[in-house]
């Protein structure tokens, strides 16, 4: 009688080695190190929740008990600090060690999830719930689903659907709460129940002056343009100026200032050239289109 692979006993150990290279986990964990600059804290946290479930699909496979660990995080940082960016790598992670069955992710805020009236919370926060099922569900200010203030707000029936959902359907969705650090304390605070299905939280510090310089680097290659000489100082000295202003959201920041800088190429161009303009012009921003930001007229 021939043997069936369910009468073979389990191997007794495994190559995690061999195993991470199958399921291509390191090629994510290498493009979240070229994409991000810095941000050394929460790439190594992103390692050890990749190591973890590495670790736990080889326990399957030695036939080892292996509860399924919790999953849903809570990021919390200032705005351009990469959560989004981050959320979407953590999803393909997740797909890949079979942990969500799709790897997508699904980013709201409060105006996707709560209605403005009675019996509609419900069917929106369930339909957006069924977008993300299989993959990732990344909630950007989660703080406000709930507003104590207002005694008519329906953001705490958007928050039992999910606390239901995050409970009952872990093994098939994970929610990735976002926000600044000191509101989402305060959120879990109000929502203990919430606090309590929330494993990994991690903080984005924010970007240093030269990581913004060379966060400015990355975004000019992948628009195809360069910074001439003379604008590298220029553009140092607008990071140095911008970070101690009001509003300033780090990477987002900048890539709204080199758009703008653009913008002024693109008509400094026009205005100069007519119709004749060489490769190098139209791949160059001078230090005059950095310069020319009200930045400048403090």
């Amino acid at each position: 009688m021939t043997a069936t692979a369910s009468d073979l006993p389990a191997p007794d150990s495994v190559d995690l080695a061999a195993l991470a290279r199958e399921t291509g986990v390191p090629e994510v964990l290498d493009e979240l190190e070229r994409d991000l600059v810095g941000l050394a804290p929460v790439k190594a946290r992103i390692r050890d929740i990749a190591a973890l479930l590495l670790v736990d699909r080889g326990r399957r496979l030695l036939g080892l008990p292996a509860e399924p660990p919790s999953l849903h995080m809570c990021f919390t940082g200032n705005p351009g600090t990469g959560k989004t960016t981050v959320a979407m790598r953590m999803a393909q992670i997740l797909h890949r060690l079979g942990y969500v069955r799709r790897g997508h992710l699904v980013a709201v805020t409060r105006d996707d999830l709560v209605g403005q009236y009675i019996g509609h919370t419900a069917p929106k926060t369930r339909e957006v719930l069924k977008k993300a099922m299989g993959g990732v569900l990344f909630i950007d200010e989660a703080y406000y689903l709930y507003r104590p203030e207002n005694e008519r707000d329906y953001g705490q029936e958007a928050i039992e659907i999910l606390l239901q959902v995050m409970e009952n359907q872990r093994d098939d969705l994970v929610v990735i709460l976002a926000g600044y650090k000191d509101r989402m304390e305060t959120f879990f605070r109000s929502n203990p129940g919430m606090a309590s299905r929330i494993a990994h939280h991690i903080d984005f510090p924010d970007y240093s002056p030269d990581e913004l310089h060379a966060i400015a680097g990355l975004m000019l290659a992948r628009m195809g343009y360069r910074l001439a000489p003379d604008a590298e100082a220029v553009l140092r000295d607008y990071i140095a100026r911008r970070v101690v202003q009001p509003h300033f959201a780090n990477a987002r920041s900048i890539r709204n200032a080199l758009d703008r800088a653009r913008l002024r190429q693109a008509t400094r161009l026009v205005a100069a050239t007519g119709s004749v303009v060489g490769r190098d012009e139209l791949a160059t921003l001078a230090a005059a289109d950095l310069r020319q930001s009200r930045v400048f007229n403090d």
